[in-house]
């Protein structure tokens, strides 16, 4: 049910977010989804891949800093309040959204939300006790 989600931290430099895309790509890695933070100085380069082990040994071999983070990807309805819905039913559980990002494999279908927690568990309950269907890693990677 958890996805591994890479954070890579990079230099607020110009060329260097095509240069880390550059190496995973030639790598083979596809990647699934991203979002893309910045602060003055650095920034955060979140992203699901096909094959996290393989990303993020390229990364370190080039001497990019990257992390591991467990998040969960959740279908939501595409459409009007559809992730309302869903930020209702965790809120009504206390639980806290630590950040989020969004695709949509097919328009008029489902989105899917990759969100991050506080608490992954507590997360997970609740939107399976609302009926929200968490995709598994696997899942996610054949979109």
């Amino acid at each position: 049910m958890r996805v591994k989600q890479l954070s890579v931290f990079l230099e607020n430099k110009s060329g260097r977010l095509a240069e880390v895309l550059s190496l995973l790509a030639k790598a083979g890695v596809n990647l699934r989804a991203l979002s893309l933070a910045d602060t003055r100085d650095f920034g955060v380069l979140r992203v699901i891949v096909d094959d996290v082990a393989k990303a993020h040994a390229v990364l370190k071999e080039h001497g990019v800093t990257a992390s591991e983070t467990d998040v969960l990807a959740v279908e939501v309805p595409d459409q009007p309040g559809g992730l309302a819905g869903i930020l209702e039913l965790l809120g009504r559980q206390n639980v806290s959204v630590e950040y989020m990002y969004a695709f949509v494999a097919k328009s008029g279908d489902k989105a899917i939300m990759v969100f991050r927690f506080d608490n992954l568990d507590q997360a997970a309950g609740a939107l399976q006790r609302g009926g929200v269907r968490i995709l598994t890693g696997k899942e996610l990677y054949s979109l």
